[in-house]
Order: C-alpha cells, then sequence, then structure tokens
C-alpha cells in the first residue's frame, strides 16, 4: 500500500493489489494530479485503487480505480485494460470525462435530457472494452459476498441517469420522486443510451427513457440467484418477497454476486 500526498488541500491515497509494479503507483499519482490540478473546485480528497489480477488468461488484467470528492460531490472511474500503464491512462481520461459532466450538470442546474441533448450523448464509445471480465468463483459456488445496503436517494429518473453517469454504474438503483417507488437505471448495452424498470406498474413514460418490460418480479433472493443465473444478464431487478421493497442483485467480477437492498 502507498500513501501518496499532494498539496496540503487534496489528500490522494493510491493502494495496491496484486503484483503491481514498483513504479505504478508513482505513474498513477502523477496522472491524478494532472486532473486534480486543473480544477478550481476544492478537492477534499481522492483515491485510486490500482489492482493487477492474476489471471494470466485474463484479457484484461490490470483494474484501475478513482474516487474523488470534488467540493462534497463524490466522481468515480473504473478501467481495465492489457497492462497497468494502459489502465492508468484510460482512467486519467475516463475520469476527465466524469468530472466535465458533473460540472457541465452543476452549471445547468437541471438534467441533461432537459436541455434538449439526446441521452447517447452520454454514451462511451468503446466502454465495454475497458471494463473488467467476470471471472469465475475459483472453484467455489458463487454465492454473495457482499451485500450492501443504505437509504436511497429520491431522484427523478434523469437525476438517476447523471448518478450513474457521475459514478461510472451500469446500473443504479435509487427511489423514484414521483411515484415513491424503486426504480433502477441501467445501461442499454444492446442499443446504447438508458434504460429504466420500476416496481410501479402503472409508472407514467418518462420521455426519452425507454421502460423495461420486465418490471420488477416479486422474488426471494434465492430465487433472484436463480433467475441470474438462468438469465445470462449482468443484474437482476426485483421486489424482496420479504420486504416489499426493490432490490438489485448483480454479478461481481470476482464470480460472486452482489446484493443492494434499500435501509429499512
Amino acid at each position: 500500500m502507498n500513501r501518496l500526498h499532494t498539496r496540503p488541500t487534496t489528500d490522494l491515497t493510491v493502494v495496491t493489489r496484486g503484483e503491481v509494479s514498483l513504479a505504478a503507483p508513482d505513474y498513477a499519482r502523477s496522472k491524478m494530479l494532472a486532473v486534480l490540478d486543473r480544477l478550481d473546485e476544492p478537492v477534499l480528497a481522492a483515491r485510486v485503487k490500482l489492482t493487477q489480477e492474476p489471471n494470466h488468461a485474463v484479457a484484461r488484467p490490470s483494474v484501475a480505480q478513482a474516487l474523488v470528492d470534488l467540493n462534497g460531490r463524490p466522481v468515480r472511474a473504473h478501467v481495465a485494460a492489457a497492462t497497468m500503464q494502459e489502465a492508468i491512462d484510460l482512467l486519467q481520461d475516463r475520469l476527465n470525462a466524469r468530472i466535465a459532466r458533473v460540472r457541465d450538470h452543476r452549471d445547468h442546474r437541471e438534467p441533461h435530457r432537459h436541455r434538449g441533448t439526446a441521452p447517447t450523448a452520454w454514451s462511451d464509445p468503446g466502454r465495454d472494452g475497458h471494463r473488467p471480465q467476470r471471472r469465475t468463483s475459483g472453484g467455489d459456488d458463487p454465492r454473495i459476498v457482499r451485500h450492501k445496503s443504505y437509504s436511497l436517494a429520491r431522484q427523478t429518473a434523469w437525476e438517476a441517469v447523471f448518478e450513474l453517469e457521475a459514478m461510472d454504474y451500469d446500473f443504479h438503483l435509487f427511489t423514484d420522486a414521483v411515484s415513491g417507488r424503486d426504480s433502477v437505471v441501467h445501461r442499454d448495452a444492446a442499443h446504447g443510451g438508458y434504460r429504466l424498470a420500476t416496481a410501479d406498474p402503472q409508472a407514467a413514460p418518462v420521455p426519452g427513457l425507454p421502460a423495461s418490460t420486465a418490471g420488477a418480479p416479486e422474488l426471494a433472493v434465492a430465487d433472484a440467484v436463480d433467475l441470474l443465473d438462468l438469465s445470462g444478464v449482468p443484474f437482476v431487478f426485483f421486489t424482496d418477497a420479504a420486504s416489499g421493497r426493490g432490490n438489485v442483485l448483480y454479478h461481481r467480477y470476482d464470480g460472486h454476486y452482489g446484493l443492494i437492498t434499500p435501509a429499512l
């Protein structure tokens, strides 16, 4: 682990996992400073994580993540590449893009769609080619190894899309500000842009944001696991049979599962 500090106003931490080269943390530090030093906003903290996967059969074994606290607004970027230097270079570009979108949103003070720009303008060419690969669970039966529970933000669907973009997520679970029902926005890998899924069967359409016809089936967690395995999709959005709240079960990159639930 390497803890590296920049100027007094920014706490930059670089951590490593796996057989990361000794030069990589310093290289990552210089690239992140090139991003942070050009900003006008206070950067309260910044963290970079470099992970070198041990499996040499993986095409993109070098993974780089960054999380920046931009004056109270977290911004995240996450990439994978064939080498760590390439991953860090991609991380710099991707973090710059995420920060630019956050600043653009702040300057206009309204969701992107309301400014008349099509959602595909936010898409990232080649994005899927720079994501970590999902691997097998190493001989163990896949299981839920991470369970995150938190109070869901009340947002409009397009505000949720903005959150997805700022945090570089593939999906984002939120409570719809209009209907009060748990919902998910996610990237549409087949057609580009975004899609919406909601637990409200009578939800009004959101202009410019196609809705998933699958909705949110009522399932026990064990049944959601079976559905995730059978469907081949990256995640399943469902209404938990016990709590009645919207949950997301998803494939982790380590071959196991993650579960996101609202705090009750």
